[in-house]
């Protein structure tokens, strides 16, 4: 190499460059401990959450499907919020805990770019459903009178299909965007799933570019979603504190200060994550973080919208009853 003139130096390197490049075919993730004992431990611990998220937005799901008095606007949002964390939450833990426990930290690239969409396009959809849902308490607190024309059925259909088309372009979007880089340095995510921060950190591309449309895209919808969210509960707050029954403002406040504590969560600990710089990404932090947007919130959640909702657990309850009579009648 060093007898070598300097432009043919330079094409060897880049040659060199692209067959790392192409024959690069998987990815490392992290691992959750470097002890095998507490990787198990760690793995199963993340597992047993996964499982009681997906069984609590399972249930939501199938009680506000079954119940016909929870066919409402309120209700038919929180199932399709359930629907979206059920999935969340099964694109990252299940393959990670599996991983741990198998000892196996590979991930094919074709298998980390579903990853980087599906968690993307899941968190796009996760938090403008929770922005409806905002201006669905919105309407049903300060225009009562006006709350069926509103949101009828069509209205809640419409809002519903646009979050998700929208979705699917911006998730497709930086996925492409993302894989068009190249990632010849290293093969190590610090992450223990695919996500975009992680990979931009490892590329030997220039990626002022990707980092600087990811920054103002997320901050756009974020700040516009926030904005909405904000003024919808200023608004919500200015009506309540004039009922004149503290009960009923103890129950308006009940039902929307979890839904407030969810957004900031998932906003707060999403935002950290994607929009820091990619040289300044910290492993252990990073998957603190991750997790606070990718599973607290879709574990918390059918916690705050069943075991807080007198209707669901009334239409639990009756729904065990007719099973328990089938039973008996069998």
């Amino acid at each position: 190499m060093k007898y070598l003139p300097t432009d043919k130096k330079v094409i060897y390197w880049s040659l060199k460059m692209s067959n790392l490049t192409t024959s690069m075919t998987e990815f490392l993730l992290m691992e959750f401990s470097d002890t095998r004992e507490l990787q198990i431990l760690y793995s199963l611990l993340f597992f047993l959450t996964y499982l009681a998220g997906l069984i609590g937005n399972l249930l939501i799901v199938i009680i506000t499907t079954i119940d016909r008095r929870l066919h409402t606007p309120m209700y038919f949002f929180i199932r399709n919020l359930s629907i979206v964390d059920a999935c969340f939450i099964s694109v990252t833990v299940p393959p990670a805990s599996i991983n741990a426990l198998v000892n196996n930290r590979i991930i094919s690239i074709r298998g980390c770019a579903a990853q980087i969409f599906l968690v993307t396009f899941m968190a796009f959809v996760e938090f403008t459903l929770l922005t409806i849902m905002a201006r669905d308490r919105y309407v049903a607190i300060c225009q009562p009178l006006h709350y069926p024309v509103i949101m009828n059925p069509r209205v809640c259909i419409q809002m519903t299909l646009t979050c998700l088309f929208t979705g699917l372009l911006y998730a497709s979007f930086h996925t492409g965007y993302t894989f068009r880089l190249s990632f010849c340095q290293s093969n190590v995510i610090n992450q223990f799933f695919c996500d975009i921060p992680s990979l931009l950190k490892i590329s030997c591309s220039e990626t002022f570019s990707h980092t600087l449309s990811l920054f103002a895209s997320a901050l756009v919808i974020g700040v516009a979603c926030f904005a909405f969210i904000t003024a919808s509960y200023i608004r919500i707050f200015s009506t309540v504190l004039r009922f004149p029954v503290k009960e009923d403002q103890r129950k308006a406040f009940s039902t929307c200060i979890p839904h407030i504590i969810v957004v900031s969560l998932f906003l707060i600990s999403g935002y950290y994550v994607y929009l820091q710089s990619p040289s300044d990404s910290g492993s252990i932090k990073d998957i603190i973080l991750s997790i606070f947007y990718s599973i607290i919130p879709p574990f918390l959640n059918p916690i705050i919208y069943s075991l807080r909702n007198k209707q669901i657990k009334e239409a639990a309850r009756i729904i065990m009853r007719r099973k328990c009579l089938l039973r008996n009648k069998a």
